[in-house]
């Protein structure tokens, strides 16, 4: 049921055309080969931790135009090469406390949970931009793709395989990605951009299909487009093509590993139809969990499945079921 949305049937089918502009692979290609003369310069602190079974590190490594990005590096006692998850966080968010990924390192990950550029981490926002914004994040360098603030984001976050590829306690071969809402679009978005994940979990996503959530809800953080084209709305086209770029209704079909994504039929802050619109174009192996009556939250049953997964693809231990658990 669902009760400002589409029905649940026209969502299974929902499919609207990509807004792909004609240079989008090679935007794409060069920032990604930009990105990649960067280097590395990764550093590891360790922190003293009262868990004997894990060892933690506050990380630094370069990201975009080399802004120096936060995260926490946590992995098994032990010597490796282990199976890894890469976390990024919800908007306005941060990577937040080490007990938060304990579930995961004691089953035998090595986590890399990221700090977002300019949010509520410590990650600074080293990029400048040439026009103003509307409060948040969302129309920071909106006039241009290539001043927009998600390139940074979207580039800092595939780095982190960069990072995670440069250490030999990890199999990169064996690196999952997971985050809810903003955290879920940068799962899809690196999956796109970067063949190396074996399996991305986005909960929730944000990021995706962007026209949409305009016209059938007025929650944040989407309505800041509203408040910036409520006083520019002559630059409507010109915003909607920098998204263009950064949605990932354009860069769903690029992502080749298994996909297990949530959506709850009653949020509003990320849409059930923008969910959808990029399910609907996934390739590859993919499962999506329904909740009904949820908005714009974690389900709690949906742990136990997203563990499910990251054992069987990951660690080769648990047999997938393929029932939603919705």
């Amino acid at each position: 049921m669902s009760i400002f949305d589409l029905s649940l049937e026209e969502l299974q089918i929902y499919r609207p055309a990509l807004t792909r502009q004609p240079d989008f692979e090679q935007f794409w290609q060069t920032t990604l080969a930009e990105a990649a003369q960067q280097p590395l310069n990764a550093e590891l602190t360790a922190v003293d931790y009262p868990v004997p079974e894990i060892r933690a590190f506050s990380t630094r490594y370069a990201g975009w135009q080399g802004a120096s990005v936060a995260a926490w590096y946590l992995r098994p006692s032990g010597n490796g090469p282990f199976p890894a998850m890469v976390f990024y966080h919800g908007y306005t968010r941060s990577k937040e406390g080490i007990y938060n990924y304990l579930p995961w390192v004691l089953q035998g990950y090595a986590v890399l949970a990221v700090d977002v550029r300019g949010q509520s981490g410590e990650t600074a926002d080293t990029a400048t931009y040439s026009s103003g914004h509307a409060r948040g994040w969302m129309t920071k360098g909106i006039l241009s793709e290539y001043e927009y603030y998600y390139r940074g984001v979207y580039v800092d976050a595939v780095r982190a395989l960069d990072f995670l590829a440069a250490r030999p306690d990890v199999d990169i071969t064996r690196v999952g990605l997971t985050g809810f809402s903003q955290g879920g679009g940068l799962s899809l978005a690196v999956a796109a951009l970067d063949n190396r994940p074996a399996l991305t979990m986005p909960g929730m996503p944000f990021l995706c299909h962007f026209e949409r959530p305009l016209q059938i809800s007025r929650a944040y953080p989407y309505w800041e487009f509203a408040d910036y084209l409520r006083d520019y709305p002559h630059r409507t086209a010109r915003v909607f093509k920098t998204l263009s770029y950064f949605d990932n209704l354009n860069l769903a079909d690029k992502i080749k590993c298994p996909v297990l994504v949530s959506v709850g039929l009653i949020d509003e802050i990320c849409p059930p139809s923008t969910v959808f619109a990029v399910y609907n174009h996934l390739p590859g192996p993919k499962q999506i969990a329904v909740f009904p009556y949820h908005q714009h939250e974690r389900p709690q049953t949906h742990w136990h499945t997203q563990m499910q997964w990251a054992n069987h693809y990951l660690r080769g231990v648990a047999k997938l079921n393929t029932d939603a658990d919705n």
